[in-house]
């Protein structure tokens, strides 16, 4: 996965117990002298030894000057959304710009009926809280009356307002696929913590929420990434997890006031200095672009190779960031997932032509498959071939091309050609849907399909092969907002 490139926080997790709140304010203020960004709180109204989180929230902002607070994560079944937006932002506006929401599905269901909430099933769960998403950012917006209408939750004429003194932003605490495509689509933060999420399954968390994300016209880097830890992670880990993960707030389970002391003033200095050190590392760049190895299929020539515009050499003294080298090895791992289902493709069609399945299932196959779906992501590399592919990517100004061109404007005649190069490819892959469509009437025209396919695949890979020969260099210089 990528550095999202976005800034460093650090913040706390404190003690929930109602006969400890004594601690876990003193702890709160000794995290906003030290210079900590983040306080939070657990939230389980449904135990009876627990302070209550907004309760707590409130009097530990109210004692502190600088750090942000936030529930972690607020319990939604026994939170109603239009309620809490209202709690949310009433806080925020009284300090000024210091809350955030951390907001989860819910769990315990058994404790939740307890206090007369709903029981859900997991679907139910992702359901309710994009309904309560919608629910409190309506209420955040100003307007007039509004009218939602939801299976869980609904507004019916409720006026927006009070308005947070800030963007809040929606830190949204989960771990299943569907709730990760959900962060994707809607959430302005992911917050898990490590015993649930350890750091080895984080690359996998991190790929659904991104698809979603592109999915939905989103860039990844909308989705800013936090991570509740324990004390037994070092900086070279925390560090780690920044460059090679996206996370970027790191919320420490804290019991003293040394855990607080040295998070601050040991463990968070040195992480941002490895961070910063490694994002603006001069270094060669150490990723090897995939060559073309010149083989072709087809008597069919689409295009000319031998006219492909080159790009500028490297320069000696390029400086390559470590979010941008990962932005050009996730480039060359897309390709190679593209040319791995294209190996797919080309044995679908084989058993087809040696009648070992109907021409039916392979198209059935074919369209199913991921190739189609994972081509579409390149739209975090090119808006336009996403456009005409009709998975649209909406902000002109955060695809790749663009931001190549006006970082080396030497690249332009290379842009342009992998544009012209994007909108034959779309066309062959009609070619192929079409020869398999004629083919279900007429399955003697199964070599129409060969053809197709060989085509494709001599046009798509010597495409791959060019792209990555010509941008991976650039990309892993030139800055790229997402």
């Amino acid at each position: 996965m990528a550095d999202y490139g976005h800034s460093l926080e650090f913040g706390v997790f404190l003690p929930p117990a109602a006969e400890r709140f004594g601690d876990a304010l003193r702890l709160a203020q000794v995290s906003d002298a030290r210079g900590l960004e983040l306080v939070s709180v657990q939230d389980h109204p449904y135990n009876a030894t627990h302070m209550d989180a907004w309760t707590s929230l409130s009097v530990i902002a109210a004692s502190t000057t600088n750090v942000r607070v936030f529930p972690n994560v607020a319990n939604l079944p026994l939170r109603p959304p239009a309620v809490l937006a209202r709690a949310v932002a009433s806080l925020d506006v009284i300090t000024g710009g210091r809350v955030e929401l951390g907001l989860g599905a819910g769990a315990f269901w058994d404790a939740i009926a307890a206090m007369d909430g709903p029981r859900r099933t997991p679907a139910e769960s992702v359901e309710a809280l994009e309904e309560a998403i919608d629910v409190i950012r309506a209420l955040w917006t100003p307007g007039r009356g509004i009218r939602l209408q939801g299976k869980h939750y609904s507004l019916n004429g409720a006026k927006p307002g009070p308005f947070p003194a800030h963007p809040v932003g929606i830190w949204l605490g989960a771990y299943k696929p569907r709730m990760l495509r959900l962060i994707g689509r809607k959430a302005d933060g992911w917050l898990p913590s490590s015993p649930y999420a350890p750091p080895d399954q984080l690359g996998n968390m991190n790929a659904i929420i991104d698809e979603a994300a592109h999915e939905a016209g989103r860039s990844p880097k909308d989705v800013r990434r936090l991570y509740n830890i324990t004390s037994d992670f070092t900086a070279e880990q925390i560090a780690e997890l920044a460059l090679l993960h996206g996370m970027s707030g790191f919320i420490l389970m804290v019991e003293t006031d040394d855990d607080v002391r040295t998070f601050a003033e040991e463990v968070a200095p040195a992480v941002r200095e490895i961070v910063a050190r490694e994002r603006t590392r001069p270094d060669r760049l150490g990723i090897a672009p995939t060559p073309d190895d010149g083989v072709r299929l087809s008597d069919e020539r689409l295009w000319d190779e031998a006219n492909r515009p080159k790009g500028p050499a490297p320069e000696a003294d390029a400086v390559y960031t470590a979010s941008g080298k990962a932005l050009s090895r996730q480039l060359i791992g897309v390709h190679n997932h593209l040319r791995d289902e294209l190996t797919k493709i080309r044995s679908v069609v084989r058993q087809v032509a040696e009648g070992v399945i109907d021409v039916g299932a392979a198209r059935s196959e074919i369209n199913t498959m991921t190739m189609r779906q994972n081509n579409w992501t390149m739209g975090a590399y090119c808006e336009s071939y996403c456009r005409l592919v009709t998975i649209h990517h909406t902000h002109e100004d955060r695809s790749l091309y663009p931001q190549l061109r006006a970082g080396d404007a030497r690249l332009g005649p290379v842009l342009d050609r992998l544009t012209e190069e994007h909108q034959i490819i779309h066309e062959v892959l009609e070619r192929l849907d079409e020869a398999l469509v004629a083919t279900v009437a007429e399955p003697k025209r199964v070599g129409e399909v060969q053809e197709a396919v060989d085509l494709l695949t001599d046009t798509l890979l010597s495409h791959l092969s060019y792209e990555e020969r010509e941008l991976v260099e650039p990309m892993a210089r030139i800055p790229y907002h997402y």
